[in-house]
């Protein structure tokens, strides 16, 4: 059985760019930083970044994080030098997605769903 979102991991070319991209995006260093490995615990769940040869990054589903306002996560990391994926739209109950191709070429999805709550 899925018990809900843990952990996404995306592959980049350039370990060291990404990490400096992903610590200014999510406003906190790393807690696990090797050579093989980056990890960043964010809001519980797990981002880690992996180095790979590749300049467009891993093709697949989209992994969507929890933010407080959709607009304005999707604004920011199009600031921080993402580049425009799924503009921010309501699918419906006031629930709003969007979507970015990282610098790395990885989807990163945002979600505004004021009906999730985490377990307490």
């Amino acid at each position: 059985m899925l018990q809900g979102l843990r952990t996404v991991v995306y592959p980049v070319g350039d370990l060291a760019k990404a990490t400096a991209w992903y610590s200014t995006a999510l406003e906190q260093a790393p807690y696990f930083e090797e050579p093989f490995y980056v990890g960043f615990n964010v809001g519980g769940y797990e981002l880690g970044l992996i180095p790979q040869n590749t300049a467009a990054g891993q093709a697949g589903p989209t992994a969507y994080w929890g933010v407080p306002d959709a607009a304005a996560a999707y604004a920011r990391l199009l600031e921080l030098g993402a580049h425009p994926s799924e503009e921010v739209q309501d699918v419906g109950s006031g629930i709003l997605v969007g979507a970015v191709l990282d610098p790395f070429g990885n989807l990163l999805g945002v979600i505004q769903n004021p009906h999730f709550k985490l377990p307490a």
